[in-house]
């Protein structure tokens, strides 16, 4: 009996990553560690600072996967909403959770200031911490939900304490081969090739190098002997494909 896959889904909030003005690099380091992890993450929204819309889509996708981790929208301003957005999707209060407000009490500020911070202190009822070892305030969780920052360098820390909280799967290993043929060149028997080996997921990624047209074989599967005998076949239809070409990279 194979071993049950473990999913996830990433949901990036904010208008600044929808207009263009800040280029999202979250998403690439969520996937690569959830996949260390043996957890695939197996969609990814966008989704901009609007209540119903993040209400939706984080009810939509919790219910389809293991693990539902978002980024962005827990600052102090006005529109970092995610905070009461998932308190909506949840049916619960939105609380200011004690230990959170407490360590933000501790840095002096203004009383405007004071009222500004105290906005990351803002939880959805029974949610529990995601530690912050910068020294800032913890996000937080609530069912499969995680809540992490959306600033790069506080989101991966963030990340790397959940480790102990979720539970991952099988591992997926990935094997590849590099080509220098058009992808019509090796089509039709890679379609055989996957059709033969549904375990194994084999992708086909064209590039242009060096005046050179060419493709990268990607091979992803959880069971290393049967990854290693796929690739074998790539690397042989490869070659015939390559033998057949009159012209390289034609």
């Amino acid at each position: 009996m194979s071993e049950r896959i473990i999913t996830a889904a990433v949901i990036i909030i904010g208008n600044e990553i929808l207009s263009g003005r800040t280029q999202d690099s979250n998403l690439r380091e969520i996937a690569l560690t959830l996949g260390e992890w043996g957890i695939r993450v197996m969609e990814a929204r966008v989704i901009p600072d609007i209540e119903d819309t993040i209400v939706s889509v984080v009810n939509e996708v919790r219910a389809l996967y293991d693990y539902v981790i978002t980024t962005g929208g827990i600052g102090p301003t006005h529109d970092d909403i995610t905070a009461e957005s998932i308190a909506k999707a949840f049916g619960v209060e939105l609380i200011e959770q004690p230990q959170i407000a407490a360590l933000i009490r501790k840095y002096p500020a203004s009383p405007d200031v004071l009222e500004s911070r105290l906005r990351m202190a803002r939880v959805p009822a029974g949610a529990g911490l995601v530690e912050n070892a910068t020294g800032g305030p913890p996000a937080f969780f609530i069912g499969n939900v995680y809540v992490l920052a959306g600033v790069p360098p506080i989101m991966r820390v963030m990340l790397t304490s959940l480790r102990s909280k979720l539970t991952g799967g099988a591992v997926l290993q990935s094997r590849s081969v590099t080509a220098y043929l058009e992808e019509s060149a090796i089509a039709t028997p890679l379609q055989d090739l996957q059709q033969a080996h549904p375990q194994v997921e084999i992708g086909s990624y064209p590039f242009f190098e060096g005046g050179r047209v060419g493709t990268t074989l990607v091979m992803r599967s959880t069971d290393e002997a049967l990854l290693d005998r796929v690739m074998a076949q790539v690397e042989a239809l490869v070659a015939t494909a390559e033998a057949r070409s009159p012209v390289p990279g034609a």
